[in-house]
C-alpha cells in the first residue's frame, strides 16, 4: 500500500467519525446483546439494544476496532435509534455490496457510510467495517425480534 493510498483511506472525515462515536458504551439490562469479532484483524464490536414497536429504541456499542471500523460504527450509531430491523438488514446488505460489488452507498439514515468507499480495494478491512451492523443484527436476533420484520 502506497503512502498516498493510506492518506486517502484514512481521510480527515473518517478520522473525525472515528473520534466521535455516538452511543458508545453498554446498556443496563438490554433486550438483545451481541459481540462480533473480525477474525482477520481482531476488531470487536459489542452491541446492546432494545426494540419497541418494531424499532430500535435504545442502543449502545462498545467498539474496539481500527479507524475504519470506528468510522462505520459512528455512522451506524448516529442513525440507528428509530430504525427497524429491516432497515438495519438492508443497510448491512447495501454496505457489503458497496464494498464488494461496487454498489451505491446504503440508504438513509446510513448513507454516511459512503465515506468508506475508499476501502473497497482493501478487502482485509471489510469485516471490520461491517462489524457494527453485524453485531446489531445479531443483537436483534438475540432479542427475539426478526431483521426481516
Amino acid at each position: 500500500m502506497a503512502e498516498s493510498d493510506l492518506i486517502n483511506l484514512y481521510s480527515k472525515r473518517i478520522l473525525a467519525l472515528a473520534a466521535d462515536i455516538p452511543h458508545l458504551g453498554r446498556l443496563e439490562a438490554p433486550m438483545g446483546t451481541a459481540r462480533v469479532r473480525a477474525p482477520l484483524c481482531g476488531s470487536v464490536v459489542t452491541v446492546d439494544l432494545d426494540l419497541d414497536d418494531g424499532r430500535i429504541s435504545r442502543f449502545a456499542q462498545d467498539v474496539k476496532a481500527c479507524a475504519l471500523g470506528q468510522a462505520a460504527a459512528s455512522v451506524v450509531g448516529a442513525g440507528i435509534v428509530g430504525s427497524t430491523p429491516a432497515q438495519v438488514a438492508r443497510a448491512r446488505a447495501q454496505l457489503a455490496a458497496m464494498l464488494k460489488q461496487i454498489g451505491p452507498a446504503p440508504d438513509a439514515p446510513f448513507d454516511g457510510l459512503e465515506v468508506l468507499m475508499a476501502a473497497r480495494d482493501y478487502t482485509n478491512r471489510h469485516a471490520s467495517i461491517l462489524l457494527s451492523l453485524d453485531a446489531t443484527l445479531q443483537a436483534i436476533e438475540a432479542s427475539g425480534k426478526t431483521a426481516s420484520a
